[in-house]
């Protein structure tokens, strides 16, 4: 009967206990599934809120930011040739390119150029403010060095570089580079141009373009040194200006003294 009464009241403590420490782990789990509920009621809400709500401002400009970045720059200018200079292979002499510049947007547009050799290098003109649809022809002059070991410099890929940038401006002014500096944010890199030498002996197509737009260049300068015909009256002799209405009035003078005779 010991035995009996001892296993009973062990049984009976034994599941006293395991009830106690079942206790706490159902609270636990319930509290657990109570904050994962109202955790993913907080999220939902969040979610809800800023959908109704809409993006932050920041947000929503420094994204637009990044996206003006991304996209590809507008070009102003057309360049004729595109991306390359040639110039005639004579070394140890000065010779020239030329390359046409048009600016095809709607409002005026300064250029400007640089170069990787400003030293051996330079432009005419440098910079200049074209107004819509307006083209002019930009000569290039380049000191050709003496070749090494005797290599060819037509086979050769030059290091020295041009490039040409863009700014547009409010209308007519008179250009000075310190316009690009001004506004650095609004300018544009329109194309980066390598140096391309041609065989003068040679014949080719980009040899006959060369030569006609330096003419072309040659000519548009010979015009602007030319001084403007002057549209006023003819001065005969100095100071002398032939008025119809005097002489009129001297022949009209002389008739009447000669009727004034008659009558007499």
């Amino acid at each position: 009967m010991a035995i009996a009464d001892r296993k009973s009241s062990s049984s009976s403590d034994g599941g006293k206990l395991w009830g106690f420490l079942k206790r706490p782990f159902r609270q636990s789990a319930a509290n657990t599934a109570t904050f994962s509920s109202s955790s993913s009621s907080q999220i939902a809400h969040h979610h809800t809120t800023s959908h109704v709500d809409g993006p932050h401002p920041h947000s929503s400009s420094s994204v637009s930011s990044v996206a003006r970045s991304l996209l590809p720059t507008r070009r102003r200018l057309k360049l004729d040739p595109s991306n390359k200079l040639y110039f005639p292979c004579e070394p140890g002499k000065q010779v020239r390119s030329a390359i046409r510049i048009k600016n095809t947007s709607k409002s005026h547009v300064a250029f400007k150029f640089q170069t990787t050799a400003p030293k051996s290098c330079f432009m005419r003109p440098p910079g200049a403010i074209l107004s819509p649809g307006e083209s002019i022809i930009a000569t290039v002059f380049k000191f050709v060095e003496l070749p090494e070991n005797n290599e060819k410099l037509v086979d050769q890929k030059s290091k020295v570089k041009f490039k040409i940038m863009s700014l547009k401006v409010k209308g007519p002014m008179e250009y000075v580079p310190e316009l690009f500096d001004e506004q650095k944010e609004q300018v544009a890199i329109e194309q980066i141009l390598r140096v391309v030498f041609l065989d003068p002996e040679r014949p080719s197509p980009a040899l006959e373009k060369l030569k006609r737009q330096l003419d072309e260049a040659d000519a548009a300068l010979e015009a602007r040194k030319k001084p403007p015909e002057d549209a006023g009256p003819k001065i005969i002799g100095e100071g002398l200006v032939i008025d119809e209405w005097k002489e009129r009035r001297e022949r009209y003078l002389a008739r009447q003294q000669v009727e004034g005779v008659d009558s007499v």
